[in-house]
């Protein structure tokens, strides 16, 4: 059926104004203006003038729980769906941390399409922290090529917890992974966790300046405590991801960092949501754990907007359109715009996420979550 938004202050991300957007069997048929349109069981959303942007994008979530540094106890539990709805977030990319052996790639992939079937659209990577990387079909090219929601692979570098992949290895892989989305028209990216090693960037700088693997292929995230490596990465045409973390002030004021040193289109935003957030002493030792939340990331753009001073159309890019573009699923997602997906947040007076729309079906309606997971009270 049909859904008509009227009286909408429109952030494609860029503002048009105040306009209707009509959707239809889960996608934008028209946006712009007064739209004379009726048909019977429209439904009508009056959006009284309140700013109406793209649903938010998550590319680093933990959906079956990550942690485990401090033991079993400490193992953080799955993603519910009314948790990603609260959020603002309609699409997502899930993967595995430091723990692939209480944790599987199998219920990654599983999580992944019970997402899907709840509502939203989701996407995952094969591999770990780890490196041999731990996959379902036996090879990350094959997991990449016939598993329609994987898009590539997850590693870590620069960490006391990695592998300690050498230079032939992360090129091999990367090769693997580049090839593979050739093969099944995905973007084909390496998602590297870096940790503070001092080395940080090096090994994947190294690699695009020697070898002919595109920078694109490299996804370098929690990027905060590099900034100056992160804006040279992103000027070799790479894309650079920082962590809405625990203080999203302190987030902001990186990207806004980022945002003077790097070229703005290159930089993306993800919460780590469900991933443990471990704090390690001088000689890496865990001195406490606490767990990511998905509500950090609009939390961050929000204080990017606020308190950095950011145009908000610009501060929702790294959560919209730049994310989409570096999924290589922009227009489909990350805009308001005809033929897109129909996923989008209707914001309150004080620009909170007060209404949730994926895939066309409204999920939270003045901040009610309408929508939860088959067992979620």
């Amino acid at each position: 059926m049909f859904t008509l938004i009227r009286n909408a202050d429109i952030y494609t991300p860029a503002p048009i104004g105040v306009g209707d957007i009509l959707l239809s069997d889960g996608r934008i048929a028209a946006v712009g203006g007064k739209i004379d349109f009726s048909f019977p069981g429209t439904r009508i959303i009056d959006a009284a003038g309140r700013k109406v942007i793209p649903g938010l994008i998550d590319q680093h979530v933990h959906v079956t729980g990550g942690g485990g540094e401090s033991g079993f106890a400490s193992r953080v539990p799955e993603l519910m769906f009314s948790q990603v709805v609260q959020a603002g977030v309609t699409t997502l990319v899930g993967l595995l941390g430091t723990d692939s052996r209480t944790r599987s790639v199998e219920n990654l992939f599983a999580k992944t399409k019970a997402l899907n079937e709840e509502g939203i659209t989701a996407y995952c990577l094969t591999g770990a922290y780890e490196y041999p990387s731990p996959t379902l079909t036996g090879t990350v090219g094959n997991d990449i090529i016939y598993i329609n929601e994987c898009i590539g692979v997850k590693l870590a570098i620069s960490d006391h917890r990695s592998s300690n992949v050498t230079r032939q290895e992360l090129i091999r892989l990367a090769s693997e992974v580049r090839v593979a989305g050739m093969l099944s028209h995905k973007p084909g990216i390496v998602t590297l966790h870096t940790g503070s090693d001092p080395a940080k960037l090096d090994l994947i700088m190294d690699i695009i300046h020697t070898t002919p693997i595109p920078a694109k292929h490299f996804r370098p995230t929690h990027l905060g405590r590099m900034v100056d490596a992160a804006a040279a990465f992103a000027k070799e045409g790479g894309f650079i991801d920082f962590t809405s973390g625990e203080n999203p002030s302190a987030s902001a004021d990186k990207l806004k960092e980022a945002m003077n040193k790097a070229p703005f289109d290159r930089i993306t935003l993800s919460s780590d949501s469900n991933g443990s957030m471990p704090k390690w002493g001088p000689n890496s030792e865990l001195i406490g754990i606490t767990a990511a939340k998905m509500t950090s990331l609009y939390a961050t753009i929000l204080a990017l907007h606020r308190e950095q001073g950011v145009p908000f159309e610009k501060a929702i890019c790294p959560v919209t359109e730049n994310v989409a573009k570096a999924l290589e699923i922009y227009p489909q997602k990350g805009c308001i715009a005809v033929g897109s997906d129909a996923d989008l947040a209707i914001l309150g007076p004080q620009l909170e996420i007060s209404w949730l729309i994926a895939k066309g079906q409204v999920l939270m309606e003045e901040k009610k979550i309408l929508v939860k997971g088959m067992y979620e009270e």
